[in-house]
């Protein structure tokens, strides 16, 4: 499958440090050296960062924080992880744009289709922060849809696994990995990919989800270059 343009969906857990929060200046390079060299083949790129290493929405119910604001406390997150980012990214010397679905002025423009795309046919990086500016979504169903948004060829959500299994490979030994899914099968097998609303979005639109290990050099470059890398859900 060519890849023309494409989201990047990356969890904030995988950015922390050796604690497991904050951003570990090393994960973080390494990415950016890593987008760097898929950038250089002239795919469009959308970022969509998660906010888990900073803060996840879901903990306010244990901690005396209320759903909603905790959600809001969660796409600031986003932001956060988003401009770090984009400095090291413009360090490496790629141009890159923040456009955030909740309104942060002057940090980030605000995210519309028109404006992405605009962005990208101007060969910048788009970085999507601010999850969909309403609480109760994910950045999994932010991903979903800002890759429909921007009309991508693909979803890519990078792990730290390489791709999907019959059941979690960190816990079980005897677990096997899809090179390909279909929704359905997905579906059937009842495998945890993304939450239910971003995967319904990617279903019913026919936009194919390939899941892969991002920790592992060359990765993000040998999908663009249409290599057979983790797992395919089409």
């Amino acid at each position: 499958m060519k890849l023309n343009r494409i989201l990047l969906k990356l969890s904030g857990e995988s950015l922390a440090g050796r604690d497991g929060y904050g951003i570990d200046p090393v994960r973080l390079e390494h990415y950016a050296r890593e987008i760097k060299e898929a950038n250089s083949t002239g795919v469009q790129m959308g970022i969509v960062m998660g906010g888990g290493n900073i803060y996840r929405g879901l903990q306010g119910a244990g901690s005396g924080i209320n759903r909603v604001q905790g959600d809001y406390m969660g796409m600031l997150a986003t932001l956060i992880n988003s401009m770090a980012m984009q400095s090291s990214l413009e360090n490496l010397g790629i141009r890159t744009e923040i456009l955030s679905g909740l309104p942060v002025d002057p940090v980030a423009g605000s995210m519309s289709s028109r404006r992405a795309i605009e962005c990208l046919e101007d060969k910048k990086l788009v970085i999507m922060a601010g999850g969909t500016g309403r609480p109760f979504f994910t950045t999994d169903t932010t991903a979903a849809l800002r890759a429909l948004e921007i009309n991508a060829d693909a979803l890519l959500k990078g792990t730290r696994v390489d791709g999907i299994y019959t059941s979690d490979p960190e816990k079980d030994k005897e677990a096997t990995k899809f090179d390909t899914l279909s929704f359905d099968e997905a579906i059937d097998r009842n495998l945890k990919i993304m939450d239910g609303t971003a995967f319904t979005l990617c279903r019913e639109n026919n936009l194919p989800v390939i899941v892969f290990d991002m920790n592992t050099k060359g990765n993000l470059l040998n999908i663009i270059k249409g290599k057979s890398v983790g797992t395919m859900v089409r």
